[in-house]
């Protein structure tokens, strides 16, 4: 971990710290694919970039994926549908998600599906995709014109972009975001979860006025900790950092109204955040109702207190009149 007061990116830790975060993509993936093997969503693409949990995740820890999985799903659609999938999405340090090859299966394929990450997770996944044909047929197949771009730190076709790139240098990302054709006139949602908590506030604060300023009509969706500063968030944080997990941005993560806050304050013209309890009651009772089904749950509290230390939080710009500010759960 960086010396107190030292920016852990830059001191001298700074790969130690960076291997801690990319250790985090790991843990998420490897805890979306166990949900998925008990029956709380389906996901047929994670078991191509995951393997299966070694022993048994916690009701508590499945059911925050499921409305973590779930909220994100949510907005994402709602944009997806005020822009009659006109638009692009940006999954900034997308990690092993599986969102293109699931929106493809839906037929609701943005213009183009672009993801962001560090280079070595960029490669593993760009690995995964051409030596697993139920991933690269996809590609494929909603690819036209010439020969898809593929190196070991980049992919890049029609409809979906992979790139490997620095998250706390906007103009890095800039760069080669444009590079791979992407439209500053389009309207654009960029996602982010559990990233903006690994820079500092400064380098968060950078990436979201980049965001507001390069495009017109946009929408941001972050998905990451909240209410950090009770004894429950503290524990939270200790037990990160045992694992030399420093949270940098965690001063932003003090409460819903800092979310909402540090949205406005960079370039963002609506924003709302709520935690996870109030996601997970606002999804479709049917839904929740089945999966409440699929384990016993010992300890409704824990779930509770778990829920309510994440939050989603989400801001638009809407210069083309969308109604994107009328989103919500």
């Amino acid at each position: 971990m960086a010396a107190p007061g030292r920016d852990p990116f830059h001191a001298g830790s700074a790969d130690e710290a960076d291997e801690a975060v990319r250790g985090t993509c790991e843990d998420a993936s490897v805890c979306k694919r166990f949900a998925v093997s008990v029956g709380y969503w389906k996901d047929p693409y994670i078991q191509y970039f995951v393997r299966q949990a070694k022993e048994r995740k916690a009701p508590e820890i499945n059911r925050g994926y499921y409305a973590r999985v779930h909220g994100i799903s949510h907005l994402l659609k709602a944009f997806l549908k005020k822009t009659e999938c006109n638009c692009q999405v940006i999954n900034l340090g997308a990690g092993m998600d599986t969102m293109f090859w699931r929106l493809k299966d839906e037929n609701l394929l943005p213009r183009k599906y672009f993801e962001v990450d560090f280079p070595t997770i960029v490669t593993r996944k760009i690995y995964n995709i051409k030596s697993k044909p139920p991933l690269s047929k996809p590609i494929m197949e909603s690819h036209s014109g010439e020969s898809l771009l593929i190196d070991a730190h980049s992919l890049d076709s029609c409809r979906y972009s992979i790139i490997g790139a620095d998250l706390r240098s906007s103009s890095e990302l800039e760069e080669k975001l444009k590079k791979f054709n992407m439209d500053t006139q389009l309207p654009t949602l960029l996602i982010t979860e559990c990233v903006l908590v690994y820079m500092t506030p400064q380098q968060s604060a950078s990436l979201l006025k980049w965001a507001a300023s390069t495009f017109q009509t946009a929408m941001f969706i972050n998905y990451e900790q909240v209410n950090m500063a009770d004894r429950f968030g503290q524990i939270m944080i200790e037990n990160l950092q045992r694992r030399q997990c420093n949270l940098a941005g965690v001063e932003v993560c003090w409460s819903l109204e800092s979310q909402k806050e540090r949205l406005l304050l960079n370039g963002w013209e609506t924003a709302n955040a709520i935690d996870m309890m109030k996601v997970y009651s606002s999804l479709p009772q049917a839904d929740v109702k089945r999966i409440e089904g699929l384990e016993f749950l010992d300890e409704k509290e824990l779930l509770e207190q778990l829920m309510q230390h994440y939050c989603i939080s989400w801001a638009s710009k809407d210069s083309s009149n969308l109604g994107l500010e009328t989103i919500t759960f």
